[in-house]
């Protein structure tokens, strides 16, 4: 008994340094980076000047008209300006980086696009027949459209006469 006491009481050293060492291991990697990208991004916000190009967080290309303390101007479209606050600016972009690639995607996205529209090209031939006869659906008019609803049993033995 005595000798199993003594040796529960050496563990409060490893327990200790487990102590400390977890917040310090959660500092550097995790509030430190956390901390570094906070900084850098207020930097670029409150390094925006009119003329740059930028990207706001919902993905929008725009160029800044004018700047001031909690906010910018973009013109997101030729003669269209709207104002944003300075955290949804996102990225700066280069001025070497040419706005022609940038359409060339676009250009390449277009091109890759299905065609989703409805067109009337002999639709009305395609349509499948209706349950019930060979007339098809789009032919029919609502009148004949309730009839043929009614003809068609929605229960269980509800067509069978009780007896």
């Amino acid at each position: 008994m005595i000798i199993a006491a003594g040796n529960s009481g050496g563990g409060g050293g490893f327990g200790l340094l487990m102590l400390l060492a977890v917040p310090i291991i959660f500092y550097f990697l995790l509030i430190r980076p956390q901390n570094k990208r906070r900084r850098e991004q207020l930097s670029l916000q409150n390094s925006i000047e009119p003329g740059a190009r930028i990207i706001t967080t919902a993905g929008m290309h725009a160029t800044v008209v004018s700047s001031d303390d909690d906010g910018v101007v973009l013109e997101i479209a030729p003669g269209v300006e709207a104002r944003f606050v300075k955290q949804a600016v996102m990225q700066v972009l280069k001025d070497d980086e040419p706005e022609e690639a940038l359409d060339e995607d676009a250009a390449d996205e277009d091109e890759n696009k299905i065609d989703l529209s409805k067109k009337n090209d002999g639709a009305l031939d395609d349509a499948p027949e209706s349950s019930t006869g060979d007339v098809k659906d789009a032919d029919k008019t609502p009148g004949e459209m309730d009839e043929a609803a009614e003809a068609v049993s929605t229960g269980k033995g509800a067509d069978k006469p009780t007896a």
